[in-house]
This record gives C-alpha cells, sequence and structure tokens, in this order.
C-alpha cells in the first residue's frame, strides 16, 4: 500500500474546484474515473477523505492532515520535472495582491507557481488595492489583483460580488441613533461609497474605527464596535446585513496587467489565475 501521486493530483483538484465534478473537469477525466480514483486513495488511507454535501465536498480531519502532504509532493514533483527539463521560465514578476478574504487563494496560487517555476523572481506587494491602478500606470507592478467599482474593457473580471451594510448579529449597533461605523483610513471608493450611502438616507453616524486594511474593518464589525460596508458573501453565520441603508452596490475582483507586461512569465501567471477563480 503507498500514496499514488496520480491520486494526490485528483485529490488536490477536488479540493480545489469544490465538487467532484469540477475536480474532473481540471484534470481532464470523467467524473467516474474521478470518483474511482478518490476511493482507491481512501482505500489506502483507510479512512473518508471528504465529506459530500449538496453539490459540494468539504475535508474530514484526514484529508486535513492529507492537503498539505499532498501539495508539497505534488509541487515538489512538478519542480523537479520542470529542473530536469530544462528550458523553464525565468524573469522576474512584480504582483499586486488585496488585503482581504482572496489573500489566502491568490497566496497558493503564488506558490504553486513558485514551486513549478523556481527560476522566477516573485515579487508580491499585498496592500489595499487603491494604489494598484497607479502602480500598472507608472510600471511598478506587472499584475495586480483588486477590487473595482466598474471593470475596464481590458480587466479580467474574476469574481463578482456586492457590497452591503453589515453587523455583527451578536450586538446590533443600527439601533443606536447615530450608527458607530468602521472604514477605511485612507482615500478609497470603499469608504467614499459608505460615507456617501449614508449621508443618501439621511443616517447620523460616527467613524469609530478606522483600517487600512479589508480585514481590520472586517474584524471591528465582526467583534460588534461598528458597522461596516462589506462584501455580501461574508460569513452569515456571524454577521447580518443592515437593508434600512440602501441597496447593494456591485464590486468586481479583477485582474489588471501593465500596459507593458508581456512575456511568458505574465501570461503563465495569468492563466494561472484566472483558473484558480474559475474553478
Amino acid at each position: 500500500m503507498h500514496l499514488n501521486s496520480d491520486h494526490l493530483r485528483t485529490f488536490l483538484a477536488i479540493l480545489e474546484a469544490g465538487s467532484v465534478t469540477g475536480g474532473a473537469e481540471r484534470i481532464g477525466r470523467s467524473q467516474s474515473a474521478t470518483s474511482l480514483q478518490v476511493r482507491q486513495l481512501e482505500e489506502v488511507v483507510g479512512q473518508p477523505l471528504f465529506r459530500r454535501h449538496g453539490r459540494g465536498v468539504s475535508l474530514t480531519i484526514a484529508g486535513e492532515k492529507l492537503h498539505p502532504v499532498a501539495r508539497d509532493v505534488v509541487q515538489s514533483l512538478d519542480a523537479t520535472l520542470s529542473e530536469l527539463r530544462g528550458g523553464g521560465l525565468k524573469g522576474k514578476l512584480r504582483i499586486g495582491m488585496p488585503d482581504d478574504h482572496s489573500r489566502s487563494k491568490l497566496a497558493n496560487i503564488i506558490s504553486s507557481f513558485a514551486a513549478l517555476h523556481p527560476d522566477v523572481e516573485l515579487e508580491v506587494h499585498c496592500a489595499l488595492g487603491a494604489g494598484f491602478a497607479s502602480a500598472l500606470t507608472s510600471g511598478a507592478l506587472d499584475l495586480a489583483v483588486y477590487e473595482v467599482a466598474e471593470p475596464g474593457k481590458d480587466d479580467t473580471i474574476l469574481k463578482e460580488d456586492h457590497l452591503v451594510w453589515m453587523c455583527s448579529r451578536d450586538r446590533d449597533v443600527s439601533a443606536s441613533e447615530v450608527l458607530p461605523i468602521a472604514v477605511f483610513d485612507r482615500d478609497c471608493w470603499w469608504r467614499d461609497l459608505a460615507l456617501s450611502s449614508l449621508k443618501e438616507v439621511g443616517r447620523q453616524y460616527q467613524i469609530v474605527f478606522t483600517s487600512e486594511s479589508a480585514t481590520g474593518v472586517r474584524a471591528a464589525v465582526q467583534s460588534g464596535i461598528a458597522a461596516g460596508l462589506l462584501s455580501a458573501s461574508e460569513d452569515a453565520e456571524v454577521l447580518r446585513t443592515l437593508p434600512d441603508i440602501g441597496a447593494g452596490s456591485p464590486t468586481y475582483l479583477v485582474l489588471q496587467k501593465a500596459s507593458g507586461a508581456k512575456g511568458p512569465i505574465c501570461d503563465a501567471m495569468s492563466e494561472a489565475i484566472r483558473e484558480a477563480f474559475a474553478a
């Protein structure tokens, strides 16, 4: 009995896609063949790796233990093959990525890319996306992933969501005559939208918490000290929406390229990001 690398690839593909069907599409196999590989892997391990629910899957405790091992093994094999075959990508790529809930997915993409292309120097800037557009224009960044109110004609839309006012389920701050709010501490369109939406409905407010990141604003809202404008896809178990402060506004997570960003490295990273968010 031993762990098969093909089975580990299938395991990772299903996990990344969130379903057996999606995993099968990622590895180019039929759903039945993919399910068979999972069963064979589970027979080797001796216990289930996935919990099935609805149309999706999640990891069991055994699956969570196997995940980092499977990821490291597959990345190591891919990197070794690339090195042995020669002719791998070489150069430098500068990427801007947001400091929010998309960060973990992007970090996994970058980690996998680095393992597959060890001779590519990656320079990653994790920050509020407000400065990414100018950094792309000036050539300080080659690629950037961040939220915009309206995508441009050359933008690749990775995810569409909408912004709504939210507060903690444990503490309803909306009952206060003066609404305590959490916002970004610098000029950005999320901050501008938050303040303008309150003015439109004539709601009195007081800024009680500021942060340079969406993570900080979210933490303040979850703790119950303030309301905040957040993505509607936030965790509904701990947050609730405040519909009396207006309808949600659309927001788009996009991939943008600098005008001079061309070549196989840029193309390979762009494709990796698109595929990951399409799953």
